[in-house]
């Protein structure tokens, strides 16, 4: 069996027509849901790209892999998804972004050259690389964003694109009174990008996997990874007038949670990003671009479902649909990311296991608390490996998919965010060391815990769906907080760094030092079995003592 992994970039868990989208018709979406499962309380690890993208690849925690912000090298050592699926037999290639940055001292210490096959994969997150584009071609007084060569500048200058930086001026950007628009600017966002459709980053990316699928040697895992619908919000034609005003919905925001609010939470609601999408033009221009985007996505999801059954490789390859994190897009006061509200940390998780002993489960939900660090032991478990549980946190979806619940699985959600790097943390007077945020939420309880002594946020989400009451800004005395409180510290407390011995080796080494000879705290050695004395007594071959 293969696996196409298949990661969009900031794509609302809700902003599809299978999740209840009123507007947004995804049929492609819908047709893997239809074919698998649909996992409907799936949160990330984080709401920040890297960090919740390398907690996907690692099948960690953020607090286990240490790379908890975009651009903070994984440390050279982590295992990856492509180290687990190599042990079992499937190679693992990566075709799009992961945002991985390399610990390159950490190599330079080792004395790994990324020009080698080891060293290459530690600089690219485990993966072989089919192609990595992070999508992010920004160029500025000091520079590009990314200083690594851009795979899809290089396709766009090929095809007659003359600009020095066509992401910038044709993919991301629309024209105004024969005046660069750019996508940057919110102003612009109705505007159809200055690209042939075909050309665009989304159609490029599913060419460039068609291309990897029809050369590939079984088994494979691709993790294709979308740069959209992630800003800048813009959009080619004819996706670009798709949506309008009509489509919009009113921001799920209330005035309560601006009274008095938690001080991260107010910082939040004060920064730049915020202050835009407070604003309702801001919206009614973002929103339906951000739907077009999704749109694109969705029909470029079919090309993908159409050539896997055209080359008779649908029934033999398990097919995975997920988001690194949502985007708030107004709601609760908010843009972008970065807080545990639903819009942000709740992700879309579409599986779809093509074995016959999954046919029970075709179609359905499933509404068991799943993380995305789940993936990995899920591939491992699908590849036929054996999943290294003593590395690995998350736990595999296979029992889920084939409609019998795993013996044992979560009570709550776990999710990381490190603000240490945001202007917020200036805002609310906090150190780097704390500026630590931890969501716990049990399916109906979420509680938010603040390093730095400030006090902890609650949400009841069966009493108040859209999260805004929050009820430990009233009285800390709630029975959930110290409920949580304690999934949180048992959380703390696990077994997250022995990760060179398995269980199963520390159970086989048990006594085996005795059974070579090392036999301390005896007194007559009655204690142990003869045969273990065996080599510690007979005559002695000659007498030194005086």
């Amino acid at each position: 069996m293969n696996i196409l992994f298949i990661m969009y970039d900031q794509l609302r868990f809700d902003y599809l027509s299978c999740a209840g989208h009123p507007h947004l018709h995804t049929p492609n979406f819908d047709r893997v849901a239809a074919m698998g499962v649909r996992f409907t309380n799936a949160y990330t690890q984080s709401p920040i790209c890297g960090a919740a993208r390398m907690s996907f690849y690692t099948g960690r925690y953020v607090s286990s892999h240490g790379a908890q912000w975009n651009g903070v090298p994984l440390r050279v050592g982590e295992v990856t998804m492509g180290d687990h699926l190599r042990a079992a037999g499937m190679d693992c290639w990566l075709i799009g972004k992961t945002h991985m940055k390399a610990d390159a001292a950490g190599m330079a210490r080792l004395g790994l050259s990324a020009d080698s096959v080891i060293g290459a994969r530690q600089a690219e997150c485990g993966f072989d690389v089919w192609v990595r584009d992070d999508g992010l071609w920004g160029e500025g007084p000091d520079g590009f964003y990314d200083e690594k060569r851009s795979p899809y500048n290089a396709y766009l200058a090929a095809k007659g694109y003359e600009a020095e930086n066509p992401w910038a001026d044709h993919a991301n950007a629309g024209v105004e009174g024969g005046e660069i628009a750019s996508g940057w600017m919110f102003r612009n966002a109705d505007k159809p990008a200055n690209i042939r459709e075909e050309d665009s980053e989304t159609p490029w990316l599913t060419t460039k996997t068609i291309e990897f699928i029809d050369q590939a040697k079984v088994p494979w895992c691709a993790h294709v990874s979308y740069i959209k619908p992630h800003w800048p919000y813009i959009v080619p034609a004819p996706y670009h007038a798709m949506y309008g005003t009509d489509h919009v919905p009113k921001a799920v925001r209330s005035d309560q949670e601006r009274v008095d609010p938690h001080p991260v939470y107010g910082a939040f609601m004060g920064n730049k990003i915020a202050a835009a999408f407070q604003r309702e033009d801001v919206r009614q221009k973002v929103i339906p671009a951000y739907m077009g985007l999704i749109k694109q996505c969705d029909d470029q999801l079919g090309r993908l479902l159409d050539h896997l059954e055209a080359t008779g490789q649908m029934d033999q390859t398990m097919i995975v649909l997920t988001s690194d994190h949502g985007d708030y897009l107004g709601d609760h006061w908010l843009g972008e990311k970065d807080l545990f509200h639903d819009p942000s940390a709740k992700i879309p998780m579409i599986i779809y296991d093509p074995r016959p002993v999954a046919d029970a489960t075709r179609g359905t939900t499933c509404d068991a608390l799943v993380e995305g660090i789940d993936l990995v032991p899920t591939f491992v478990e699908a590849a036929g490996g054996t999943i290294a549980d003593h590395i690995l946190e998350g736990q595999s979806l296979v029992p889920w998919l084939h409609g019998s619940a795993p013996e044992t699985w979560r009570d709550v959600a776990i999710s990381e965010y490190d603000y240490s790097m945001t202007p917020m943390r200036d805002t609310v007077g906090m150190q780097s060391k704390d500026a630590r945020l931890f969501m716990v939420f049990d399916g109906r309880y979420k509680l938010i815990h603040a390093e730095g002594g400030l006090r902890p946020m609650l949400f009841d989400l069966e009493a108040d769906p859209h999260e805004f009451d929050d009820l430990a800004k009233a009285s800390l005395d709630h029975p959930a907080i110290a409920r949580l409180y304690d999934h949180l510290n048992h959380w703390a407390r696990r077994r997250a760094q022995r990760v060179t011995r398995s269980d199963a080796e520390i159970e086989a080494s048990r006594g085996a030092s005795a059974r070579r000879g090392i036999l301390p705290f005896l007194v007559d050695g009655s204690e142990v079995p003869e045969e273990l004395l065996v080599k510690y007594h007979g005559p002695m071959d000659k007498d030194y003592t005086p």
